[in-house]
């Protein structure tokens, strides 16, 4: 379906779309203007131009995207008589000139009905404009869908919205306005002529929605499915006191900053069900610089409706504040493989399950699927606080194919409720249908619980707890090749030991607990293997890069490598840059040592052969100047020589910096 989108997308739509709005042909007729409009909105006299000399350069602005006030097609704006026949029609106009901006000026416009969205229309609220739908009248019926059995309702049908479209391109929502279903949105499922959602767009390419705001959604604020393409910037979801903020289904291509959103339900949830009767993919998508709480649910998740596969996907510095299941949640339970998932710099406060990850059997998807997997992902400097002693962080994958699979934790700091006495060590209960984080009986570590995984990571990492606990910070069972570096384990009182190992081939483990001695191993059928695995990066050492004029290579707080460290101005644009050499050329993770012994982050750009791959990288502090830790970045190298430049970007300046380990 998506190669059929693309076809429809050309390449001026594209152009258009990144203009901020599609400009109509020159043939689309111009936006109808009020005859009472002041005179600065009407066309402003035409003054011959002067003619051109030889040699004169001109530059010819972009024409203005045609608006079409929805006034000047009926709409009244006053919070009572029904809009929405206006709106449509306004709509209409704007999709038969080609394309253009419908515009709201500020009012209340009731729409008792559902607003059918046509391709090259953007809807633009302005400051004080809100599309309201209180005394809702009647919405569209929910279409038939054959496929209904392997999703919910609310995810199968589309119709029953305020605002609704199907296989569009080049659409939008911008504005400071708002859309609020204002109490006329249904949370479960709708009888005849309800709705359940403000947005709902299926099949569309080239969707952005930028500055507004939407509250009280229903089931859905939005939702998209099999949507290609997607933009979107300072978008506010107030649905606190109904259900799901944005659910992304079956989408590609996604770009979501400055998101700030308060849900009941999942806040934003990536997901890929069968409601449109086929497996689709999902992927490439990035989500920065954003809040997200969630009441009952689940702040930032993958599923529960995981049908396609999902991959490349980057998060980054993320607050996270609420969330009765997971902040952070990640499950396969209908087949799909998620890979290639990066979080770094996350922050979450008050969340019932921190970090969870689990593969399951529910196997809702039409197309017959196995298990799925959950591979290669990563976390970078997260910091959390759990609120719930039972759910503790898990990863719980399926044996044979359905294991978890190669997953690091790099500067991940947990603290959690703790409280519980000591317990049995026996695996809890699974519920392999029911992705609920409470699917699993209460763990029996505090910190973290692994099952069923392989191939995984923490280093410079800890878990600790609020209250004294009986249970060990870390149980592995029925696993391989699991790595503790430099980790530190709160020790319980009465807690057997500090990390369990049960049925775990070559497992490793280094570190302290916090009174001061070694982490406390215990094994059970398990065997210890700390010989290095895959290649060993090559380390490039920071005295001997080039750095900004004015730095100094110390050697004064002890725990570097090398012979020293470099030690740059505290000022903005302050460097080290390292000459790099790839075998090959294709991805690879650049992890950079340092030290900061202030209190606060120290943050940088990395660029690579001058292009910026990461902004703003947090280099937090470490707590002294002699504590050494790693950030790592996932950059592409080329072939051959690359330079590789770390840039501080405030008035901190950088840390100090000790290495970078490139490729082997």
């Amino acid at each position: 379906m998506k190669s059929l989108r693309a076809a429809a997308a050309t390449a001026v739509s594209a152009l258009a779309l990144a203009a901020g709005a599609l400009q109509p042909p020159a043939t689309a007729a111009p936006a109808p203007v009020p005859l009472n409009a002041p005179a600065s909105d009407r066309a402003p006299a035409v003054t011959p131009a002067a003619p051109l000399r030889g040699g004169d350069h001109v530059t010819v602005p972009p024409p203005r995207a045609a608006e079409f006030d929805v006034r000047a097609y009926g709409a009244v704006g006053n919070g009572s008589t029904n809009d929405t026949g206006a709106i449509n029609r306004a709509i209409t106009a704007a999709n038969s000139a080609g394309g253009g901006i419908v515009r709201f000026t500020p009012g209340t416009y009731e729409s008792k009905n559902t607003i059918h969205l046509k391709s090259r229309v953007t809807l633009h609220l302005d400051a004080g404009a809100t599309i309201s739908g209180n005394g809702a009248d009647t919405y569209d019926a929910p279409e038939p869908n054959p496929w209904d059995d392997y999703q919910d309702y609310g995810h199968s049908h589309f119709h029953n919205a305020m605002i609704y479209g199907d296989n569009l391109t080049d659409i939008g929502f911008t504005g400071a306005g708002v859309i609020d279903g204002d109490g006329a949105l249904i949370t479960g499922n709708p009888k005849p002529g309800e709705a359940d959602k403000i947005i709902s767009l299926t099949r569309c390419t080239n969707l952005t929605l930028s500055g507004i705001t939407l509250r009280e959604g229903g089931h859905f604020a939005a939702l998209i499915n099999d949507c290609d393409n997607v933009v979107s910037d300072r978008l506010v979801i107030d649905t606190a006191m109904d259900r799901d903020g944005w659910n992304v289904i079956n989408t590609t291509n996604v770009r979501i900053t400055n998101a700030h959103y308060e849900a009941n339900d999942d806040a934003l949830a990536f997901k890929s069900d069968y409601a449109l009767g086929a497996k689709l993919t999902n992927g490439n998508v990035t989500v920065s610089d954003s809040h997200l709480s969630a009441g009952c649910c689940n702040a930032l998740m993958f599923g529960s409706e995981t049908c396609g596969d999902f991959t490349n996907y980057r998060f980054e510095r993320i607050t996270i504040k609420g969330s009765d299941k997971s902040g952070l949640g990640m499950v396969s339970m209908d087949g799909s493989r998620i890979s290639d998932v990066h979080y770094r710099d996350i922050t979450m406060t008050d969340v019932k399950s921190p970090i969870m990850q689990k593969v399951g059997t529910r196997k809702r998807c039409g197309n017959n699927p196995g298990v799925g997997s959950i591979s290669d992902i990563t976390y970078t400097d997260v910091r959390a606080n759990g609120k719930a002693a039972g759910f503790s962080p898990t990863l719980w994958g399926e044996s044979g194919g359905g294991r978890i699979r190669n997953i690091t934790f790099d500067n991940v700091d947990i603290t959690v409720p703790g409280g519980n006495g000591t317990m049995a060590t026996t695996p809890p209960g699974n519920q392999p249908t029911n992705y609920n984080p409470n699917s699993i009986g209460t763990r029996p570590a505090y910190g973290w619980y692994i099952r069923n995984a392989e191939n995984l990571r923490f280093t410079d990492s800890e878990v600790r707890f609020g209250a004294n606990d009986g249970r060990p910070a870390v149980i592995a069972a029925d696993s391989s090749r699991i790595r503790f570096d430099r980790f530190t384990a709160q020790r319980g009182s009465s807690s057997p030991s500090d990390l369990l190992f049960q049925t775990v081939t070559g497992y490793c483990a280094t570190g302290a607990n916090t009174s001061g001695g070694s982490l406390r191993i215990g094994a059970t059928g398990s065997s210890q293997d700390c010989a290095p695995t895959g290649p060993t990066p090559r380390r490039h050492e920071a005295e001997n890069a080039t750095y900004t004029a004015g730095s100094t290579v110390d050697s004064n707080h002890t725990g570097f490598s090398g012979t020293g460290f470099v030690n740059t101005p505290n000022a903005v644009g302050t460097y080290v840059e390292w000459t790099v050499t790839a075998t090959t050329a294709g991805a690879a993770a650049l992890a950079l040592g340092y030290a900061n012994g202030t209190t606060t982050d120290r943050p940088m750009d990395l660029t690579v052969n001058g292009t910026t791959v990461a902004t703003g990288v947090p280099f937090p502090a470490t707590g002294a100047w002699t504590t050494w830790r790693t950030v790592t970045v996932p950059a592409a190298l080329l072939a051959g020589t690359n330079t590789v430049r770390a840039t501080a970007t405030t008035a901190n300046g950088a840390p100090n910096l000790d290495y970078l380990d490139g490729p082997a």
